[in-house]
């Protein structure tokens, strides 16, 4: 028997989260990895999960968890034997396949990847799905030419998991970095993960120009609508901007003027189901670029039972940086 957070869809539609016990014969059959999970996280779709704010969950009963981190029990996969660590992000874990709020999990070995050497698993859940989305996009604005001396980056959502870690690697990287958040009272804690000066979020999340002053040469956007709109307003000529996030809503209230007038470039950066190269080269920048003093500024340790609450705490934007979860605690 291990612990476990389970969900349960009630005859109202509303979901039922608890912290019980299961065993091996309720993980999927589809599985061919059985791991034991040492750490985990709560992302913004666990905490959509767990409260049923959101059709998240596509099968019931769930165990939800999009990220773990542990060590391989037994695998009937070619690249995976016991001993072996692991890092797991996405894949649908979570939504359709139980994941890894969990002491253990059976995951199918094409999702994995292996931890990265000299990466403990509690520091690859304090990155999770947020810090390696956060990487993602960071890549992807080089990928599009936006050097250091090119500008000011805007990271949006700044106290949330993404913009914390974005803000800490770019900086790492020698950009100048400006945070967006609604929490003017983290200032000093964003400046001290990098961030040259910070603004409120209010100055981007209503209704804008089309065409805007030119501000930022790159900007990595969790918070989607208005916001993002307004940042590819503002947008210099020949920027881009990488979109990850929905927190402000999923639509976006835009013209097609920053693209065609601008040469602006909209980058939609996908985490659950990037393919595993790009996976592996991301986790490894992390590894190396990411500073540990830094991240564990960014992170909370909780354990499964408290993540029920911190689902809630995360959803109303209490929640600021990595809540990493000991399953074992």
């Amino acid at each position: 028997m291990f612990n476990a957070i389970l969900l349960n869809r009630k005859e109202d539609g509303t979901t039922d989260a608890s912290l019980t016990q299961l065993d091996d014969a309720q993980l999927p059959a589809d599985g061919d990895v059985t791991v034991r999970v040492d750490y985990s996280t709560i992302n913004y779709k666990d905490g959509l999960a767990i409260t049923g704010k959101s059709p998240v969950v596509r099968k019931w009963p769930m165990v939800p968890g999009i990220d773990g981190a542990g060590d391989v029990i037994a695998s009937s996969h070619p690249d995976w034997k016991a001993g072996d660590t692991f890092i797991l992000n996405g894949w649908g874990v979570g939504e359709a396949h139980m994941g890894c709020l969990a002491q253990r999990a059976k995951l199918k070995g094409d999702w994995l990847i292996p931890l990265p050497s000299g990466m403990t698993a509690r520091a690859a859940m304090a990155i999770g799905t947020a810090g390696y989305t956060a990487m993602l996009c960071a890549t992807a604005l080089q990928e599009q030419g936006v050097a250091k001396d090119s500008g000011d980056i805007l990271v949006t959502g700044a106290s949330g998991g993404v913009g914390s870690i974005a803000i800490a690697i770019l900086s790492a990287w020698g950009y100048r970095v400006v945070a967006s958040t609604g929490k003017l009272g983290e200032a000093d804690y964003l400046k001290s993960l990098g961030a040259t000066d910070v603004i409120d979020r209010a100055e981007l999340s209503a209704p804008g120009k089309p065409l805007q002053k030119e501000r930022w040469a790159g900007v990595v956007d969790s918070v989607g609508s208005h916001t993002l709109a307004n940042a590819l307003a503002q947008t210099r000529y020949g920027g881009a901007v990488a979109a990850c996030g929905l927190a402000q809503g999923l639509d976006l209230p835009a013209s097609v003027a920053p693209f065609i007038l601008r040469s602006v470039k909209l980058i939609g950066i996908d985490s659950v189901m990037a393919p595993k190269a790009k996976r592996l080269d991301a986790w490894q920048r992390l590894a190396r670029d990411l500073d540990t003093a830094k991240l564990d500024r960014i992170t909370k340790e909780i354990t499964l039972r408290q993540a029920l609450d911190s689902a809630h705490d995360i959803l109303a934007g209490k929640v600021r940086g990595r809540l990493v979860v000991n399953v074992n605690a």
